[in-house]
């Protein structure tokens, strides 16, 4: 499980090389598509080129890429069956097209997470967004725990097993996951403090403007990141258009 949350990318993913500014601005188009068409055949073609790029996003192997998906898949096919089931006018091809929404909006944020250094997404919000650096590197801070916080889950699972509490009953399965989550809460707690200690000792909070040593550039092939998920949006509604599918959400 560790590995699923590992952070930053492996040495020769492609998609890395693209700046975390221009992905996020690709995401916010393919956002802004698929929540304004209700139709099946817009969110599928937005589907298929995302699914095109985990290569390039180094999920290439079937137990990586399944770590870092099932709770999106099993989002997504709750929300089809659940509208279908519930609503007497939804169609099977109504719950596809809900499904294929939540994973096209939802699988972007695998790719990026996939691809990305969060110190290079960190410095890019910096530098190009103007994000304050307290809130860009506090958020770059807690996304570095987040691997111990799971390491520590387990640490704790498995003292208490050999202990010989375990959770024999549904019952008692929920209050030893509720006993594990309080104990995690309370070290998160605990190094959250020590942690904005040492960081406002270091000057985050100082109100003087901060330089960046890495530095973040903005190069051509990010211009053809962002034109080239324009491109794709626009022949999904095209095409959902030619088919007399598309339904957008402003027309009543």
């Amino acid at each position: 499980m560790t590995t699923s949350l590992a952070l930053g990318p492996a040495p020769d993913v492609r998609l890395a090389r693209i700046n975390p500014v221009a992905q996020l601005a690709a995401m916010t188009l393919v956002t802004l598509v698929v929540l304004t068409s209700l139709d099946v055949v817009t969110p599928a073609v937005v589907v298929a080129a995302e699914l095109c790029l985990l290569p390039a996003a180094g999920l290439t192997r079937a137990g990586d890429l399944w770590r870092r998906t099932w709770p999106l898949l099993f989002g997504a096919t709750s929300v089809g069956v659940v509208n279908v089931v519930l609503s007497p006018d939804a169609a099977l091809v109504t719950g596809l097209g809900l499904g294929l929404r939540v994973i096209g909006l939802a699988l972007p944020g695998v790719l990026l997470v996939a691809s990305t250094d969060p110190v290079r997404l960190a410095d890019a919000l910096t530098i190009h967004c103007r994000v304050p650096t307290r809130v860009a590197y506090g958020a770059l801070a807690a996304l570095r725990l987040v691997p111990l916080l799971t390491a520590e889950f387990e640490s704790i699972r498995l003292a208490r097993r050999t202990r010989g509490v375990e959770g024999r009953t549904p019952v008692a399965a929920v209050r030893l996951l509720a006993g594990v989550g309080f104990a995690l809460l309370v070290g998160a707690l605990r190094r959250g403090s020590r942690l904005a200690t040492a960081m406002d000792a270091r000057g985050f909070d100082s109100g003087i403007a901060r330089t960046n040593a890495r530095g973040s550039a903005l190069h051509a092939r990010d211009a053809v990141f962002v034109v080239g998920t324009a491109l794709v949006c626009a022949a999904g509604i095209t095409l959902s258009v030619v088919l007399g599918t598309w339904a957008p959400i402003f027309v009543g």
